[in-house]
């Protein structure tokens, strides 16, 4: 089941934080839970990407973003995600999670999220590829931006991000029915 209550939770904890950039970066804090664990008794890869959600969400209102969708009755979407997974969380510990927007394109945005053990240790990383969408199919980002009074125009798209999109784009879709 969604984490409704963690989701509610992380919303009254940043409601008085200051408004964020479109770029800038949200930090937050989430514990591992008894019901995040998998069979090996370490956070689960799906939920992962849930408490992910936790950590997203709050940046998009702080930055703004979800007033410009609802403004124009635009919802926002995932459309691709690549996840590397580096360092355990065992039950009980407390990672501190990192997201921000680093650029768009003329058709998604592309978030970036990480989580990091107390120790220093990232523990996982996330390149997120969110369209935003409306009654015609999926809006151009610079649309959302300008409604928000922000530049249409992205910052520089980092290498290794444009290199995922062309990695992307050679990807068969739909794929192989073997």
């Amino acid at each position: 089941m969604y984490p409704f209550i963690r989701m509610a939770w992380q919303f009254w904890l940043h409601r008085k934080a200051p408004p964020l950039p479109v770029t800038g970066t949200h930090l937050s804090h989430h514990v591992c839970l008894p019901w995040d664990l998998d069979i090996w008794m370490e956070l689960n890869n799906g939920r992962t990407l849930t408490l992910y959600d936790l950590g997203r969400l709050p940046l998009i209102w702080r930055t703004g973003l979800w007033r410009g969708l609802r403004r124009r009755g635009w919802g926002l979407t995932m459309a691709g995600a690549s996840v590397r997974y580096r360092r355990r969380i065992r039950m009980f510990e407390t990672v501190e999670m990192r997201s921000r927007t680093l650029c768009w394109d003329d058709r998604f945005f592309y978030i970036e999220q990480s989580m990091w053990k107390r120790k220093g240790d990232c523990a996982g990383h996330v390149l997120y590829r969110s369209a935003v969408t409306g009654p015609d199919g999926i809006v151009n980002p610079g649309e959302l931006t300008t409604v928000l009074g922000l530049p249409a125009e992205s910052p520089p798209i980092p290498g290794w991000v444009t290199t995922w999109i062309a990695a992307e784009a050679q990807r068969p879709w739909p794929p192989m029915q073997d």
